[in-house]
């Protein structure tokens, strides 16, 4: 009776060359991958002949030594290596994958290290006229502003497609205050500001803009 720890070494087989044409080749067979590891160690080999400082050394050596010897005995080192199991190019893999990963994960993300800190951008907030009152702002056109509360005009903006009515060497300036009992309109104004047109709102009759 065979005991078999796991199914995995039953199915899990590993592919192997037995023969060539009519040759055959040693009774275990030459595993594929080993074939496959000679093959990627004389490619290293044959670059590493045509750079200048390692391929001075590379050269010296005779023809058998580099492209028969060495390439044959990494690829038998390389075959018979197992760690954890894992075959050589797979757990290179991962101790690849390991080495150039983050260390410190935070939802599954890579993450800032430790002790740093990491500051807000600046935020612009304007406020949307839900409480029914105005706010000190100030805007420069091109662009149209809604109002929606009760208010005072002074000034003069530009509307789109107009031309000279701001002075030479001046600009525009509209200024927008809000009434003391002002109360909500039940249909908004909305004021067009030609480029280069300023809007000052201010939030209380008395106060002096």
């Amino acid at each position: 009776m065979i005991e078999i720890r796991s199914y995995r070494r039953v199915f899990d087989l590993e592919r192997r060359i037995y023969s060539v044409d009519r040759m055959r080749l040693n009774p275990g067979g030459i595993p594929v991958r080993g074939v496959v590891y000679f093959l990627a160690i004389l490619a290293a080999v044959l670059v590493a002949a045509g750079l200048p400082l390692l391929g001075a050394v590379t050269r010296a050596l005779p023809w058998y030594l580099r492209d028969i010897a060495v390439p044959g005995a990494g690829a038998t080192v390389l075959s018979a290596v197992r760690l954890e199991g894992r075959t050589f190019h797979l757990a290179a893999q991962a101790l690849m994958r390991y080495a150039i990963g983050p260390r410190r994960l935070v939802g599954a993300r890579r993450c800032r290290d430790v002790g740093r800190r990491w500051c807000p951008h600046e935020i612009v907030m304007l406020p949307d006229g839900s409480d029914s009152r105005l706010r000190h702002l100030r805007y420069t056109g091109p662009g149209a502003v809604l109002v929606t509360i009760e208010h005072e005009r002074h000034g003069r903006a530009i509307e789109h497609g107009a031309r000279g009515v701001a002075r030479p060497g001046r600009r525009a300036a509209l200024t927008v205050r809000q009434r003391a009992d002002g109360r909500s309109l039940e249909r908004g104004e909305v004021i067009s500001l030609g480029s280069g047109a300023r809007l000052l709102v201010r939030s209380g009759a008395s106060e002096r803009g």
